[in-house]
């Protein structure tokens, strides 16, 4: 059975968009790639900061809301529409729910051919590339290195903290 999605899992700057792109660049069909970064970029702003939607305490925490929730339901079900339609799909996601959120997924893409993947990284080094993109709450990379893998089962595992998106896409793209 070939594979149709491919979720990698993975705290805040591990690295999973890197690598989202460069299994674009290594995997011989098209793979369209989805994050949950899209996702929340297109949430109305009535819903960022909200009790309702998505909020970022100041120790890099992250609550979500019922509005959040529905929508996510719906994000889900539509990404897993397109590979039943027939694409490729990458989804970059962090399972700050763990097992909750595989299992979401899980529903969600049924009985299509899923390879999951933890994108896993030291939390010094996520730290430091947190610091270094300036587009992310202080401690999210830290507080969610180690959270998002618990009780969640894999595939296959990678370790972005001193291998390159590439090397990582490589050893994936194998699993394919």
């Amino acid at each position: 059975m070939t594979t149709q999605v491919i979720v990698l899992n993975g705290g805040s700057s591990s690295g999973k968009t890197s690598l989202a792109r460069s299994l674009q660049a290594v995997l011989p069909e098209p793979w369209l790639a989805f994050s949950v970064d899209d996702f929340v970029d297109a949430l109305p702003a009535s819903l960022k900061d909200s009790d309702a939607g998505i909020a970022f305490g100041s120790d890099g925490g992250v609550s979500v809301g019922p509005a959040f929730r529905t929508l996510d339901a719906a994000w889900t079900a539509g990404v897993a529409a397109m590979a039943r339609a027939g694409a490729h799909v990458i989804v970059d996601d962090v399972f700050l729910g763990g097992p909750d959120s595989q299992a979401r997924w899980r529903q969600a893409l049924g009985d299509l051919p899923v390879l999951w993947v933890g994108v896993r990284c030291d939390p010094d080094v996520a730290e430091a590339r947190e610091a270094a993109r300036g587009d992310r709450t202080a401690g999210m990379a830290a507080l969610q290195a180690d959270l998002v893998h618990r009780g969640v089962s894999y595939d296959l595992e990678v370790d972005t903290t001193s291998a390159d998106p590439a090397e990582c896409a490589g050893v994936i793209a194998v699993r394919v």
